[in-house]
């Protein structure tokens, strides 16, 4: 098959999904086109059967333009792709405004064959961005106008049905997924990160640091285990929140235990150096970064919420309390780390629970997706 991909390609859940998807796909002898702004975070050098078709972002002074239109631009950049490549169909991630774009570029080449337009739902494009008033309603008409719809957890799938009032809608729920190559423990032998002094237990946490992830809730939890026993927090990734939870680090007197890395490509080696991931979000539609953090057999304390329920067991895999409880969160995450035994049982099980979400079992379910579509 030839398959278009359209995904955010900054750093994110979604994006990652989109280009792992892609890349698998390439792997299994399908040719993937990748049309964004940007070249996605996660894909690096040259990859056989991989494609990159940049949508221009910028145009010559034009008054009437106060901000340049970048939908319409990507519209006709799918719509460039898709009939000088042959594409047999698109594969858009986040509805906003990719499912929008993508049915504007089937309409526009309706005349010439049929090309069809699937949309993955990943979270905020539905819990928060699509039901914005200016958007609810173009949100659900271009759900309703793709070829199929799913979502990466039945939460968000039951999520969308409420919030565009579709009881009726298929949405199949094909979850994020990880490769067990890349994500997995550290063996004996294997160099360590070097990033917390000898004695101290570590924690991490990675995210795109927005409110919705409550970072500074990520370095409250930590100061409570820092009072507790010698410890490093890892904070990966950037955005909005990273000065607050800089100056809460500060606040606390914990800042010279607090390491801010920012944005990386690949996180496996602090991952596998890790003892905790800490994930208090509001909510998550499916917790990507919790479930690569299990991959590599760290257990995860996060909030019961969204759908990391779906993917962490409370008190087996992981640790959940409702978002917010900070004072609960600290406490059990102290009480795991001074249990040797448990800590080993629970990394063990976590790592378990990661080879549920396997690539090479949950891809397949997208190629069998693409193949209903297709007929």
């Amino acid at each position: 098959m030839k398959i278009g991909i359209t995904c955010y390609p900054t750093y994110g859940g979604s994006g990652a999904v989109a280009t792992a998807l892609g890349l698998e796909l390439a792997h299994r002898g399908h040719e993937v086109h990748f049309i964004t702004y940007a070249m996605p975070f996660r894909l690096r050098g040259y990859v056989e059967r991989v494609y990159f078709h940049e949508v221009e972002t910028r145009m010559a002074h034009y008054p009437l333009f106060e901000h340049f239109p970048y939908t319409l631009a990507l519209a006709s950049k799918q719509h460039e792709v898709a009939q000088r490549e042959g594409l047999d169909l698109l594969h858009v991630h986040y509805a906003i405004p990719h499912a929008t774009t993508a049915w504007l570029a089937r309409e526009m080449l309706a005349a010439e064959r049929r090309l069809q337009v699937i949309t993955t739902l990943h979270g905020t494009d539905i819990t928060l961005v699509g039901q914005e008033s200016s958007f609810h309603a173009i949100t659900r008409f271009s759900i309703e106008r793709s070829n199929a719809v799913t979502a990466v957890s039945r939460y968000l799938a039951e999520e969308t049905r409420r919030a565009f009032q579709l009881p009726a809608l298929d949405i199949p729920v094909i979850p994020n997924f990880v490769d067990l190559a890349e994500y997995r423990p550290r063996e004996d032998g294997e160099p360590c990160s070097g990033l917390a002094p000898a004695g101290h237990r570590v924690l991490i946490h990675i995210s795109n640091f927005r409110e919705v992830k409550r970072v500074q809730d990520v370095v409250r939890i930590f100061a409570r285990v820092r009072r507790a026993m010698p410890a490093t927090l890892l904070m990966v990734g950037d955005g909005p929140d990273r000065e607050p939870a800089e100056q809460e680090a500060r606040r606390l007197e914990v800042a010279e235990d607090v390491r801010f890395l920012g944005r990386l490509d690949s996180v496996t080696t602090l991952l596998q150096a890790s003892d905790l991931f800490l994930l208090p979000s509001q909510t998550e539609s499916f917790g990507l970064a919790a479930l690569e953090a299990m991959a590599c057999g760290v257990p995860v304390v996060a909030s019961r919420a969204g759908g990391l329920p779906e993917v962490i067991d409370d008190g087996v895999t992981g640790i959940l309390e409702p978002p917010g409880s900070v004072e609960a969160m600290g406490r059990r995450a102290i009480e795991l780390l001074r249990d040797p035994v448990r800590h080993r049982a629970m990394a063990a099980a976590a790592l378990a629970g990661a080879r549920r979400y396997a690539s090479e079992d949950v891809v397949p379910a997208y190629e069998a997706l693409y193949q209903r579509v297709l007929q």
